[in-house]
């Protein structure tokens, strides 16, 4: 194998996981401080998608304003999904949020099925990041450098603003102790229906991301969904780190997959998944208690 070709397949390692790892980022997020399992997460992203395309298509917005326009847009539908219909499964059992967003899930697929048809429409990058880079020791396409560059800055981004700073300490108080939260003058309600927008906010980017790779199509969430579940629960329910270092991490172990024995390639994070619940049923980064 040549050093050009396994640096290639490296990088498309890299680019299919810098859509798990977005992906798997806004199910932690949510999961982690909402305990809801978001269902619904394939079809935000599939929104985000159809954002960036409709919005090119009637508005001329460009993809690179379709980075901010789109999640904002996605991110406010997810909001309402919370205020409205969440909320009041808040304090049940998980499985009635679970069922609920599935519900939400094919509501959502069907009708834009209907309103836009279920074959996909093509969606082309900006000129400037059209054609391929030369890194020297490999040519890449350019848009694929660029996507996996955008995914490590959000994810980085995120696993600060959780983990580091002074209103993500306040947004995990409220979710892990609402009632003490709520003493010292916190408004709860309001910072979980933020936490659930950005989340929906990040899966939207990711289908934004991925427009210009793939036929923009109602049905586009569906597969990569099943896969962002299995990484979620690798990385570990909740756990921010776990989903950006196993969201990168298998896209690679799928990408040499593909090389050395294809058929497998698509079953090797399920194959993954099973040996973690395992060894570790709370997944590599997670903890017991997450699932309490």
């Amino acid at each position: 194998m040549s050093v050009d070709y396994a640096a290639a397949q490296l990088f498309n390692g890299l680019a299919s996981g810098a859509f798990y790892a977005l992906l798997a980022l806004g199910l932690s997020v949510i999961f982690g401080m909402l305990r809801v399992i978001n269902f619904t997460h394939g079809a935000l992203f599939m929104l985000g998608a159809f954002a960036t395309y409709y919005g090119a298509e009637a508005f001329h917005v460009p993809f690179y304003a379709a980075l901010v326009v789109a999640p904002l847009a996605v991110g406010l539908f997810g909001m309402a999904i919370e205020v409205t219909i969440l909320r009041r499964l808040r304090g049940l059992d998980p499985v009635y949020g679970l069922l609920m967003t599935f519900a939400l899930t094919l509501i959502i697929v069907n009708v834009v099925r209907l309103m836009a048809g279920p074959l996909g429409s093509p969606y082309s990058a900006p000129d400037a990041l059209s054609g391929a880079t030369n890194l020297g020791f490999t040519v890449y396409p350019t848009y694929r450098l660029f996507v996996i560059a955008v995914s490590l800055a959000i994810s980085l981004l995120v696993w600060w603003f959780v983990e580091r700073s002074t209103l993500g300490a306040r947004v995990r108080a409220a979710t892990e102790n609402p009632v003490l939260a709520r003493a010292f003058g916190v408004d709860t309600n309001l910072l979980i229906t933020l936490t659930f927008g950005v989340g929906a906010g990040i899966a939207a980017l990711a289908g934004v991301l991925a427009a210009p790779t793939t036929n923009v199509a109602p049905s586009m969430g569906d597969a990569i969904i099943i896969y962002t579940f299995a990484i979620v629960v690798i990385g570990g329910l909740g756990s921010i780190t776990g989903s950006i270092v196993a969201g990168f991490a298998l896209g690679l172990l799928q990408a040499i997959g593909s090389v050395y024995y294809p058929p497998i390639s698509t079953t090797l994070i399920f194959i993954v998944m099973v040996l973690v619940i395992i060894v570790r049923p709370a997944g590599l980064f997670g903890k017991p208690e997450e699932f309490r």
